[in-house]
């Protein structure tokens, strides 16, 4: 399981000393529990990938607004924590990959307007979840779409 390889790491930078990267997995980790806590269950690791896709996210945003303000030092912080998250994730699709999802998406749920756009993502995502980002992802079929 993710969770467990998550905090196998944990004790790993603890016994290394490397506080930069244990306060990371730390983050990490109580993003898992606060997430555990509030639903009541064990996440699997689909859900753990959900977690870290939205950690991602949040620290990408964070990059944009502090490169944005002049602020490269918090800036680079936060690319610290991507490069920690990442490392938990999947292998990233390419291109082609993701094209061949889109179109096999497409055509399994037959869509053709922008009102079949909710099928297709509802198809697409747990595929695509740690491995692509799914607003870019979603604008493309978007497009695809139409839209």
């Amino acid at each position: 399981m993710l969770k467990l390889q998550i905090q196998s790491d944990m004790k790993t930078a603890m016994k290394a000393g490397d506080k930069t990267r244990l306060g990371v997995i730390r983050l990490i980790l109580a993003a898992i529990k606060q997430r555990e806590v509030d639903e009541r269950i064990e996440l699997d690791d689909a859900q753990v990938l959900a977690v870290l896709d939205k950690m991602l996210k949040q620290r990408r945003d964070s990059i944009a607004q502090y490169s944005g303000a002049g602020r490269e030092d918090l800036a680079e912080i936060e690319r610290f924590e991507v490069e920690v998250i990442q490392s938990y994730l999947p292998r990233a699709l390419t291109d082609e990959e993701l094209t061949a999802l889109i179109d096999a998406a497409m055509a399994s749920t037959q869509a053709s307007a922008m009102s079949d756009m909710g099928k297709v993502m509802g198809l697409l995502k747990p595929q695509i979840q740690g491995r692509a980002d799914v607003g870019s992802v979603s604008a493309r079929v978007k497009q695809r779409l139409g839209g």
